[in-house]
């Protein structure tokens, strides 16, 4: 049997090409090529901490409970067992291993004799596999990811040790001491000593054997253009069982304003953590850069082209050795002004985000809880949290096992963000002076039974470009009807009475009427949105026409929601929904399919002749050549979404410019009272807990809508100026509140509260459970 060690490193598609291996374990099996599960599904992160010294102990060891030299000789005894037992099972005549952590985790002669002694132990024929690409565009994609796990030394210092004659040793000299207690590792801190790819070649093959270690060129660009499998086969030497070509997108760089922002908070942070005698977990601080994070152009690796010149000549002999790097590698990016840390944007002060995040930072340093991994340790028997095993079904259970390692896993590592999404405070937008026959900006909406939320959704909209609204209200108790009639009164809205509908919807019955209604045939843009829908515009002043500017050609837009959770707020409170309320999904979350639902705003130019609730509908085939669909970035995504759909797809997701934020469950008892409605008596899973589960989610932080505060406070307080308003807007609370009260008190609705609170689920677990159970749309 042959061996194949990937060594990594991870900077260098290490993740797409465990992610195809793992894709295709079947086919590769049938071939006799074994890519083994029991050292880890993908990277075999197992293998990678069973085989490091004892007293070196890395993030790895360290989050997943493998630092104890007990603990982790048992994870080595476990690993041999695994292996013995697929390659019995499999008998194959190739064994590919792939730890993506080898390459820039191991510079100790005793770890890589330890890794060969247990390789050893089912075959010598072993050969070593490193995918590379220029030493640039290494160091900076590795420096990137180093910020991402707390380092707070600048660049600069690495580059300081470009003269040095021996350039392996001098990033040793300048490796941190390993402190686990308090989050000090040489992965996170330390320099790159793995550009001298050279002497990597030199010091395994000193254990290994010459001849064993063999390079092959990285090429981001064709990992991008679904010619990743034949990447994989030539490195691998695989001729035949890949099947077809698979989609594998490389991740691009981070912006440089993030750079910048997260070295400066990191090294304040190690400091403040330090003197708390602990270190902030990893998930935490992954959470704090996402808060931090500006957007902008991308780092950029010609900045860093003296890296490429300090090992350019032993790199080109590497290339005349090695076929794999082809005979143009390195492609060194062209010379740029030389690395300098990029401004952080807007007067960035680490000081105020830390104190800001004081309150988390320090719960978190008081737990006494071991620091959480970001996956579930791949040891656990099903890779499920503790939370769901106890109520995930049997059915979610093998959902689960198929999503999280497919291409419908949800992230948050989607798209770019514009810079100027982040500046200063919105200023107020002024109302407009419409031309006669125009009615500007329109929202047509349907409510029942929203009183505490009216005010604040109309102030919202109205400071961000909306010109006129028409509301329809059916069978409402709490006083909502009579705040929209007062906002009538009041010269703010239209509000019409729909309780005589007729039909299978009230919401289809009012939308039809208002195609009747001047203020819509008389519209320039018409939007269909509920009352928990708020249009959060990403870009320029956050204004409809700053987002209309960026898309001059578009008629329609699809806005795609980003589903908001109860943040851990279970009482009803009289509180601005959009301040209390910023935990969310991922951007990238495909399934289940409400996740990626869209609402449609769109150009009134006679393209369609019916408003349905996520679109409009019936084309009108002469004006077919009009319609251009964008998506909430401004891409065109017209031919998917012409004729019909309501939720975007793979292919056309975006939220750089646009989106609607939509906080389907506010409180835990505004739930409560939404789930009550016409249901008092059929409480059950179906209509309670899954749709909880397919609401809330509290995963990632996205704060951006609450620049508008202070625009959506002067226009609130103008309105609320109102005495009639003001009292209207007070007794729809105290009903809800009463509602509220009313509820607690029956057992069906305690215990549905009671259970909602209780889950904890990860973002993959609740797609798993939402897709079981999927029994309401």
């Amino acid at each position: 049997m042959r061996i194949v060690l990937h060594l990594g490193p991870e900077v260098a598609g290490a993740g797409r090409i465990q992610r195809i291996l793992s894709d295709k374990r079947e086919q590769l099996a049938g071939k006799g090529v074994l890519y083994p599960r029991s050292p880890g599904d993908r990277n075999h992160t197992r293998l990678f901490m069973a085989v490091t010294d004892p007293d070196h102990v890395d993030p790895l060891r360290a989050n997943r409970g493998f630092a104890d030299p007990a603990r982790q000789a048992a994870l080595r005894a476990d690993v041999l067992g695994g292996l013995r037992r697929e390659i019995d099972r499999h008998t194959p005549q190739v064994l590919i291993l792939s730890a993506a952590q080898l390459a820039s985790s191991v510079h100790r002669r005793s770890e890589m004799e330890r890794i060969r002694a247990l390789l050893a132990e089912f075959s010598e024929d072993i050969s070593l596999l490193a995918l590379v690409d220029d030493p640039a565009r290494l160091m900076l994609a590795h420096f990137a990811w180093q910020l991402r796990e707390g380092r707070a030394a600048p660049l600069d210092r690495d580059l300081g040790l470009l003269d040095a004659p021996d350039w392996w040793q001098a990033c040793l000299d300048v490796m941190p001491r390993i402190d686990p207690a308090s989050g000090r590792f040489e992965e996170t801190e330390g320099a790159p000593f793995w550009l001298d790819l050279a002497q990597m070649q030199a010091r395994w093959e000193e254990v290994f054997g010459t001849g064993r270690f063999r390079f092959h060129h990285h090429d981001p660009d064709a990992l991008a253009q679904e010619t990743a499998t034949d990447e994989v086969r030539a490195a691998f030497g695989i001729e035949t069982g890949m099947g077809r070509t698979v989609t594998a997108i490389e991740t691009p760089l981070p912006p440089a304003a993030d750079l910048a922002r997260w070295r400066q908070f990191n090294a304040l942070l190690m400091k403040y953590a330090s003197l708390k005698g602990g270190f902030v977990p990893r998930r935490l601080l992954r959470q704090l850069h996402d808060e931090l994070a500006v957007g902008g152009p991308a780092a950029d690796a010609r900045a860093l082209a003296s890296v490429s010149r300090r090992f350019g000549p032993a790199n080109a002999a590497l290339a005349e050795a090695h076929p794999g790097l082809g005979p143009d590698w390195p492609a060194s990016p062209s010379p740029s002004d030389p690395w300098a840390e990029a401004d952080p944007l807007f007067g960035f002060r680490a000081s105020q985000y830390l104190l800001a995040f004081r309150y988390r930072i320090d719960k978190a340093l008081k737990s006494e809880d071991a620091p959480q991994p970001d996956e579930p340790a791949t040891d656990t028997p099903t890779g499920l949290s503790e939370a769901a095993r106890a109520i995930l079904p049997p059915g979610a259970v093998e959902k689960f096992r198929s999503l999280r390692n497919s291409a419908f896993a949800p992230h948050n590592r989607l798209g770019a963000v514009d810079e100027e999404q982040l500046a200063a405070t919105f200023d107020p937008a002024p109302m407009r002076d419409l031309p006669e026959g125009h009615s500007g900006n329109v929202i047509v909406g349907c409510m029942k039974n929203e009183a505490p939320y009216v005010v604040e959704w109309v102030a919202y909209h109205r400071a961000i470009g909306v010109d006129n609204f028409l509301i329809y209200t059916n069978d409402c108790s709490d006083g909502t009807s009579e705040i929209l009639s007062r906002l009538q009164q009041m010269g703010v809205l239209q509000h019409r009475n729909n309780d005589g509908w007729k039909g299978g919807s009230p919401q289809q019955y009012a939308l039809n009427q208002a195609l009747k209604e001047p203020v819509i045939r008389d519209a320039d843009w018409i939007i269909h949105i509920d009352v928990d829908e708020f249009i959060n515009i990403r870009c320029g002043n956050g204004t409809l026409a700053d987002f209309f500017d960026r898309v001059p050609e578009a008629t329609n837009v699809a806005m795609t929601w980003r589903l908001f959770g109860h943040n851990g707020i279970a009482r009803l409170d009289d509180r601005f929904v959009i301040d209390q309320f910023d935990a969310c999904a991922p951007k990238f979350c495909p399934k289940p399919h409400t996740a990626w639902g869209f609402k449609t705003m769109f150009r009134n130019i006679g393209a369609y002749g019916k408003i349905s609730c996520h679109r409009p509908n019936k084309l009108n085939e002469a004006r077919r050549d009009l319609v251009r669909w964008v998506n909430g970035s401004g891409r065109d995504m017209t031919r998917e979404a012409v004729d019909n759909g309501w939720r975007n797809s793979k292919r056309s997701i975006g939220y750089d410019l646009i989106q609607l934020n939509h906080y389907a469950l506010r409180s835990a008892e505004s739930f409560l009272i939404k789930r009550q409605r016409g249901r008092a008596l059929h409480v059950d899973r179906s209509i309670g807990l899954n749709y909880w589960i397919r609401m809330d989610w509290c995963d990632h932080r996205d704060v951006t809508i609450k620049r508008n505060l202070p625009r959506l406070r002067a226009e609130y307080d103008r309105l609320m100026r109102d005495d009639t308003l003001r009292a209207l807007h007070r007794q729809g609370l105290d009903w809800h509140r009463a509602k509220a009260a009313e509820l607690h008190g029956m057992a069906e609705f305690a215990e549905l509260y009671r259970q909602a609170l209780d889950i904890k689920l990860t973002e993959t677990e609740r797609v798993a459970y939402a897709l079981a159970l999927d029994m309401e749309s």
